[in-house]
């Protein structure tokens, strides 16, 4: 194995630490006969305890060395593997020494490790060839990357030589991409600095625009501002809006849900972390993909001076805004900055020009070329939300005006109407059915 991945090219830089060379280096040790029995026994055991963590954390299942090594595949960035991402197969002489290594990845795929367990007395390379995982919750795993890479991996298992693995495997990449960005829906930032900047979100919602009842018009704005944005069209960052508990946030995670195979993803910014934010798009402009820099709840009080770094990446440099990032903010607050009357009409003289102080406050939301509003719903709407969240639960048998009855009770006492708190009221009657 070790003479194999000695002949790499392109994935070259997989890395001397990985699961893959440790194994090529014991490999290499076994056939030379350097080696005590009990520490290479200990060494291999350690990497397959480490090829089960990464197996766990993805959700692997069969054949787990296949799985590692399309996960390598899958998650390798190189000149050639961006490339591909764009447009797939291509002509060029970097093919040359990428079907060297597809066919060095052939046989690493076919390796036997039978010679080694015999000598040792070990079965563990024949178990995790045929594994069977315990069943877990999708929350435990990374289901994005799970189902693509055990795709791929299923995929390469029925290629016959490096010519199809090449065809397989490049395919792939037009398809779903490379690396983090390829293969997760959202990221956040690493509060760590000596680790990567950004970071997979590895479980997120399932939620989908039809799940918020209401808001039709609203959600269609979003909706045609996302499509111009992926489509290439011209298209503008979103403010959403107005009370709480009315679906803003909801919308915005449902979009990218309804989005993501067509390579939108998002990626979460906390305004503690907008001196973060030049260095994020740095990192993504030239990316294959279109990025939502999502911003929850977003407001400043008068002392925070956060907002200048927000003003100052929507404005752009020397260096343009990119054409594949907006920023999509969601706020009880329509102008984010607390204004006061004080700012209108204190005549002191501590500020000699309260209109600029005024007009500062407001040009943050000017940035957001799309503003939409989300209002608590009326009485009768919210009776609507409740009558449509009930229909989804089968075990709630209840007569629609005592349904009713109890969910107004419900709002009065837990915050008013909202599409949270009839949410919340729903949740409640069917958990208390259910225990019945």
């Amino acid at each position: 194995m070790y003479n194999l991945i000695s002949k790499l090219v392109i994935y070259r830089n997989i890395g001397s630490g990985s699961i893959l060379f440790r194994l090529a280096d014991i490999c290499r040790r076994f056939r030379a006969g350097e080696y005590a029995r009990e520490e290479l026994t200990s060494e291999i055991l350690e990497q397959i305890n480490r090829l089960l963590e990464v197996s766990t954390r993805y959700g692997f299942n069969k054949n787990l060395w296949h799985n590692y090594l399309a996960y390598l595949l899958a998650m390798t960035v190189t000149p050639f593997t961006l490339v591909s991402e764009k447009v797939g197969a291509n002509d060029g002489s970097v093919n040359e020494f990428a079907k060297n290594d597809f066919a060095v990845f052939k046989q690493l795929f076919d390796y036997d490790f039978s010679a080694m367990e015999k000598e040792l007395g070990i079965r563990c390379f024949s178990i995790i060839e045929n594994y069977r995982a315990v069943v877990k919750s999708s929350q435990i795993f990374n289901r994005n990357v799970s189902e693509k890479v055990q795709e791929l991996s299923e995929a390469i298992e029925q290629t016959s030589d490096p010519e199809e693995l090449y065809r397989v495997v490049t395919d792939f990449y037009r398809r779903y991409g490379v690396g983090k960005f390829g293969l997760n829906k959202a990221f956040r930032v690493n509060e760590n600095p000596e680790g990567e900047l950004l970071l997979p979100i590895t479980n997120t919602s399932d939620v989908r625009l039809e799940d918020l009842v209401g808001y039709e018009l609203q959600k269609q704005k979003l909706v045609e501002n996302t499509e111009a944005f992926l489509k290439g069209r011209a298209a503008n960052n979103v403010l959403l809006y107005g009370d709480a508990g009315t679906g803003k946030s909801t919308s915005i995670k449902a979009v990218l849900n309804r989005y993501y195979a067509d390579g939108l993803r998002m990626i979460e910014v906390y305004k503690h972390q907008f001196k973060d934010l030049s260095r994020i798009i740095t990192e993504i402009r030239n990316r294959n993909y279109r990025f939502i820099i999502y911003m929850d709840d977003l407001s400043f009080e008068e002392f925070e001076t956060e907002y200048k770094y927000l003003k100052a990446v929507i404005e752009g440099g020397v260096e343009p805004y990119p054409e594949n990032v907006l920023i999509y903010a969601t706020s009880n607050r329509r102008h984010l900055i607390r204004e006061t009357w004080k700012d209108r009409y204190d005549e002191s003289k501590e500020d000699m020009h309260r209109n600029d102080t005024v007009q500062e406050k407001l040009s943050l939301a000017n940035r957001f070329g799309c503003q939409i509003g989300y209002f608590a719903p009326t009485p009768k709407e919210y009776e609507t939300i409740v009558k449509e969240l009930a229909r989804r639960y089968p075990q709630i048998q209840i007569d629609e005006e005592e349904l009713l009855i109890q969910a107004r009770a419900w709002e009065i006492r837990h915050g008013g109407f909202s599409g949270r708190t009839a949410q919340q009221f729903i949740n409640y009657l069917a958990g208390t059915l259910c225990a019945e």
